[in-house]
């Protein structure tokens, strides 16, 4: 499980280091991908693969959104492995993608970790921060 909020750079050459405690998971490998909220996610090859099957086989592959999703899903996808510094490389379009500047916070949200612009993050962090007793007063109120 991933959990946490880490500040750190990405180096001229657009590698991250990813925080020597989140490391192990991917000895195997990483794939980094779009965040539906315009960050970037990296999973396991394992998770990947299971969130991909699980949530691309509700999508109906020939309606023209489901087609669309798929291009969104697997074109935005980038296998790579971590060097011996933990390193990863960030490709340019996801960097672009999701606006990642030099300085980045790696969060980890259970089953992946989500890359985000430091700046983008802090006025994330402060929209949930404010909005989680809400949410979870809709949630009692609902019956979960």
């Amino acid at each position: 499980m991933f959990l946490g909020e880490h500040e750190h750079t990405i180096d001229d050459k657009g590698r991250l280091t990813l925080p020597a405690k989140l490391r192990a998971p991917f000895a195997g490998g990483i794939v980094l991908a779009r965040g539906l909220d315009k960050c970037v996610n990296a999973y396991t090859p394992e998770r990947w693969r299971e969130v991909s099957e699980q949530e691309l086989a509700r999508l109906d592959p020939f309606s023209a959104e489901g087609r669309q999703f798929r291009r969104y899903h697997f074109t935005g996808a980038s296998e790579s492995q971590l060097d011996r510094q933990g390193r990863v490389p960030v490709p340019a379009p996801l960097a672009r993608y999701a606006g990642l500047g030099r300085e980045v916070v790696v969060a980890g949200v259970e089953d992946h970790l989500e890359i985000w612009d430091r700046e983008v993050w802090r006025v994330r962090a402060d929209d949930f921060e404010g909005s989680a007793e809400d949410v979870a007063e809709r949630l009692a109120a609902a019956g979960h």
